[in-house]
């Protein structure tokens, strides 16, 4: 199914049928997962900020796993050079808008999953309008300074959030939950010195993978099991195939919580 912005899907089915059982059957196996936490996966709103390579990758797995309606956010148009990494698109998609090449591949995979596409530049000024609503946020875009204006929504909404970076051979990505440490805790914002980026510094194909596929398993475990009391900080370096996991801790001068206080709705 495909809508427009500003369009809803209707709450996902209180069962699953004979063809979500096949489909789901291999994760359907697994211990603690069944069909409660499957038809849970069924009824989320997933927003998805950047649709490159950290969220072609997500918001792939996010649709073969059942999250039942996905918003695809990015103003962007696929290039060539986007191919080496960016592996929700084909030769064929160049020119075309990044949402619209990706809603077609998501409904490919899984036609069941309602897709939603805004091919516009996402504004702090309009997180509000176009993000309120959702069960959790995937920051998947390349601007540091979008990132932190999403983390302070989210801590001010309540609404979990896996961001998500990636450039050279190192990624990067960090869950975060209400109430607890966020982005902005942990770097405190962007830094004043010019950011290194895809385009600056190259980045290696596989690792965008890694990270995107990962975000994805981190936002099926925020809205399927238990959620976490904080946030978690995973450093991957693609050169020795080492993963770091840190704890956040909450920064008690934080703006985005003293920011947030008594704005949640």
């Amino acid at each position: 199914m495909v809508m427009d912005v500003g369009g809803w899907a209707a709450p996902g089915p209180d069962r699953l049928d004979d063809d979500d059982l096949e489909r789901y059957s291999r994760q359907l196996l697994l211990p603690g997962f069944g069909e409660h936490e499957q038809i849970h996966l069924g009824r989320s709103r997933v927003a998805i900020i950047g649709c490159g390579g950290l969220g072609g990758p997500a918001a792939l797995h996010l649709a073969g796993a059942g999250i039942g309606r996905l918003l695809l956010i990015d103003p962007d148009r696929v290039g060539l050079d986007n191919l080496h990494r960016q592996v929700a698109f084909r030769t064929p998609d160049i020119g075309r808008l990044k949402v619209d090449a990706l809603r077609d591949a998501l409904l490919t995979l899984n036609p069941k999953v309602t897709v939603v596409v805004r091919p516009r530049q996402l504004l702090p000024a309009s997180l509000d309008r176009v993000l309120l609503g959702h069960d959790l946020v995937l920051e998947c875009s390349d601007q540091p300074r979008l990132k932190f204006a999403v983390n302070d929504w989210c801590v001010n909404r309540g609404v979990p959030l896996v961001v998500g970076g990636a450039v050279g051979w190192a990624g990067q990505v960090t869950s975060i939950v209400p109430s607890g440490p966020c982005f902005r805790c942990l770097f405190r914002g962007p830094s004043g010195e010019q950011e290194q980026s895809c385009r600056t510094a190259g980045v290696m194909g596989p690792l965008v993978g890694i990270v995107g596929a990962l975000q994805a398993l981190e936002g099926v475990r925020l809205l399927t099991g238990p959620r976490p009391q904080g946030g978690r900080f995973l450093d991957f370096d693609g050169r020795s195939g080492r993963w770091r996991s840190l704890r956040l801790t909450r920064d008690r001068s934080c703006s985005a919580h003293q920011a947030g206080a008594g704005v949640r709705p």
